[in-house]
């Protein structure tokens, strides 16, 4: 039975949404609207930008705390919002481990970073390790590894499958992924003000107790995922074994800090339902 909660969306004032939840064993639990679409995702590249990068660790052609970026910083302080880097502009604002400073242009050096270790252009490098495994034949990298990426909720479905159950990676690989990277640092949550703590993995942000939140109040800590600017968002609930993936037409805004923990909140209580 679909998810009867997915229907949600069509109250949200967007022009366009699409939703899914996917399951921990990949079953697919339910979907609404159109799933085939292709949406800009601007932030939700970034999961898709940092399983690249940890194929390019596991494959050997980098380290996790080798020298990337700024002065001192490593592709693990990148991965996790801590090399210092200003959000969208070439400034070192902190010294690496410091704070955790949201930072597009940490991604972006990550990206130059994985294409000169492998000499292959990094959206190329992420369609060989990911997309192209994983069957997303819609998704494209059409810029920068922070937040030009394009894709359809069927595709992102397969990543939040792929994530729950790995095949790509080493499981204790995405255990790290999904757990804090230098815990107790604050900093600025962008549409949500700053928090305390605010806790990432290796480019996914961890939900833990944060106050607000995108996500549903009852929400697991273990929550991970990522939203973006463009209307669009995956979580990854490791209590609920499932993952929910929402695309959407209009930029993120007050409308999305309403309407989008309710809906998560009804997902959760169906799928607890036996849904």
């Amino acid at each position: 039975m679909s998810l009867q909660s997915l229907a949600l969306i069509e109250n949200w004032p967007v022009p366009t949404a699409a939703a899914a939840v996917v399951r921990a064993d990949g079953t697919l639990a339910g979907a609404h609207g159109p799933t085939g679409q292709r949406f800009p995702l601007a932030s939700v590249t970034k999961p898709l930008a940092a399983y690249a990068v940890l194929v390019a660790y596991e494959e050997g052609a980098i380290d996790l705390d080798e020298p990337a970026g700024p002065e001192g910083a490593t592709v693990r302080h990148l991965l996790a919002h801590t090399s210092g880097l200003a959000f969208d502009e070439q400034r070192v604002m902190a010294a690496p481990g410091a704070r955790r400073i949201y930072s597009n242009t940490g991604f972006e050096a990550l990206g130059d970073h994985v294409a000169k270790a492998t000499d292959i252009p990094f959206a190329d490098y992420l369609h060989q390790a990911v997309l192209e495994p994983l069957g997303m034949t819609s998704t494209t990298l059409e810029g920068s590894p922070a937040k030009d990426g394009v894709s359809t909720v069927d595709d992102l479905v397969r990543f939040a499958a792929e994530v729950q159950a790995p095949r790509l990676l080493d499981a204790r690989t995405v255990l790290d992924a999904m757990t804090v990277t230098y815990p107790g640092l604050t900093g600025i949550l962008p549409g949500y003000g700053h928090q305390r703590p605010n806790d990432w993995g290796l480019g996914f942000e961890i939900r833990d107790g944060k106050s607000p939140h995108w996500t549903g109040a009852s929400s697991s800590p273990r929550t991970f995922g990522h939203f973006g600017q463009s209307g669009t968002f995956l979580w990854i609930d490791p209590d609920a074994r499932a993952a929910c993936v929402a695309l959407t037409d209009r930029p993120f805004g007050a409308w999305a800090v309403e309407a989008w923990p309710p809906f998560t909140d009804a997902v959760l209580a169906e799928l607890r339902a036996g849904a």
